[in-house]
């Protein structure tokens, strides 16, 4: 590997790295931030959720649109405009003198953040190739989904013994050390077939697609589908999803290429990410609530949690990449999400009983993990990392190897917006499920309970403590129903990483990832 080459990945690794640790690091500050920032226009409860689907809605929205600037427009060149933005608004929410900056602000971050996925994993394919690019996308992916995972226990850890101003500030130094790793040491590239005119009505309705459909399912949930808002903004989104294929037929110069889907590989990544995703999002952030607001951990604790798994996925990355840039990323596609699969069905195992991790100060003996969690919580973890090592970096190199390089910045945006569109589907569905399950769970459990009292459900909620006002009864059951209703989230999201390993067992071949490239 090159001395450029060492420094690009130095780039690529810290921007997506800031970008997938925001997405986590912030959830955990949320409640600190409600009680510490003043507020006029919202309300504390409807300030947290904009803070993150702010951020989350406009990254997603303009992914597509990101990705294909970064190949007409020079792959360093929006790079290094994504990490100067990322940082500049990073350190503006870093300092938000209230709830209603702060939702703003986060919008814009997420503005900036949409062109450093994509731009990351186009730098690396422009400057890699062969079996040392896919040990460069197990580098990357490895960072980036440790990152993910260990995002909670730094967001814990900072909220705790800092500040939740800190969970933004991290990103300055991050961002600044690769904007100059970038302008000094990253070659310009992009696309040599430049298109006469770029198609921003193409962007308009791609963004009106995604968009529509991420707000749609977030805002259903918050609403618990009951707002015709959000099912306004689900079909607005599905109209234009099904309008793109025609009109990207019809355009001189399309955003795009519908030749990108006549390679099956790279329709099938994108057909298993929508799924894996899905169920990655689905069992973390299902996990994150029911082990804090029903088995007491506390933020810090919970986040730890994940690291056994992650630092397993960081270690493996690198070497499961190398693999498949030798040998095929089908068997690693097949495998990891299987035991994956297996891991969830272990977490439909822990019981309510679960005895709580706690971290604190004053308690020096509980900073060592309880049995309950060697039994029922670390076995499951390991088991996830492992998969997720052996199938990330594959799923990425075989992404980026079954496209041309031109079109490398829009197909991974592509994917990416997938992976992101995923999880608020299968958020939406195991959401229902999971309610469902608690309300049904509990009124068997309290006889005489109503679950459809907007007074029961005021005062219990699935996988979180009941308030104050709940009735002792209630209250003493909820947390049997909770568990339930976790058991029922990680069900599904086993079933759906199985109809990832599925789809990719029957859709992707046994052929090379060059191979697979040449053949597209």
């Amino acid at each position: 590997m090159s001395r450029t080459q060492k420094w690009i990945l130095v780039a690529t690794v810290l921007a997506s790295a800031t970008v997938f640790l925001d997405g986590t690091v912030v959830n955990v500050a949320l409640p600190r931030i409600g009680r510490d920032l003043p507020h006029s226009l919202v309300g504390v409860l409807e300030g947290q959720t904009y803070i993150y689907t702010g951020y989350l809605l406009s990254l997603s929205t303009l992914l597509i649109l990101a990705g294909a600037l970064t190949d007409v427009y020079g792959r360093r060149r929006m790079f290094m405009l994504g990490l100067a933005g990322f940082g500049l608004t990073s350190a503006l929410c870093g300092l938000a003198p209230n709830l209603e900056t702060l939702v703003v602000l986060r919008v814009l971050q997420g503005v900036a953040g949409a062109f450093l996925v994509p731009g990351s994993l186009a730098l690396i394919t422009a400057n890699f190739s062969g079996p040392l690019q896919g040990r460069a996308f197990g580098i990357w992916s490895g960072a980036a989904s440790g990152t993910t995972l260990l995002g909670p226990a730094v967001g814990g850890l900072l909220v705790d013994t800092l500040s939740w101003r800190a969970a933004f500030l991290i990103n300055i130094p991050i961002t600044a050390l690769a904007l100059y790793a970038t302008w000094r040491h990253v070659p310009e590239s992009r696309s040599e077939a430049r298109p006469a005119g770029f198609d921003w009505l193409g962007a308009i309705i791609v963004g009106v697609a995604v968009g529509g459909l991420a707000f749609g399912t977030v805002y259903g949930q918050q609403r618990e589908w009951r707002d015709p808002v959000a099912y306004a903004m689900l079909g607005l989104g599905a109209l234009a999803t099904v309008g793109i294929p025609f009109y990207m037929a019809r355009a001189r110069n399309p955003l795009i290429p519908l030749s990108l889907f006549k390679s099956r590989a790279f329709t099938t990544i994108n057909i298993s990410t929508l799924l894996i995703y899905g169920a990655l999002f689905a069992s973390g952030y299902n996990q994150a609530l029911f082990v804090q607001g029903t088995l007491s951990y506390t933020a810090a604790a919970a986040g730890l949690m994940f690291v056994p798994g992650g630092l397993l996925l960081t270690l493996l990355s690198p070497r499961f990449g190398t693999l498949a840039g030798r040998y095929g990323a089908r068997p690693f596609l097949i495998v990891g999400p299987l035991l994956m699969a297996a891991a969830c069905l272990l977490y439909a195992r822990v019981p309510a009983t679960s005895t709580a991790w706690q971290l604190r100060p004053d308690a020096p003996s509980s900073l060592l993990p309880p049995a309950s969690y060697l039994i029922d919580f670390l076995p499951a973890t390991l088991i996830f990392g492992l998969g997720l090592g052996i199938m990330v970096a594959p799923l990425t190199a075989a992404l980026m190897a079954s496209v041309p390089v031109a079109n490398a910045g829009l197909a991974s945006s592509i994917n990416n917006a997938i992976s992101r569109i995923g999880p608020q589907l299968a958020g939406a569905l195991i959401f229902v499920a999971v309610t469902a399950v608690f309300y049904t769970s509990l009124a068997s459990r309290a006889p005489g309970t109503d679950p459809n009292s907007a007074a029961l459900r005021a005062a219990v909620s699935p996988l979180n403590r009941p308030t104050a006002s709940a009735p002792a009864d209630v209250a003493a059951q909820a947390r049997y129903a909770s568990a339930d209703a976790f058991h029922a989230a990680t069900l599904i999201a086993a079933g759906l990483l199985v109809a990832g390993a599925a789809a990719n067992a029957v859709g992707m071949t046994r052929k090379q990832p060059e191979e697979t490239l040449k053949a597209a």
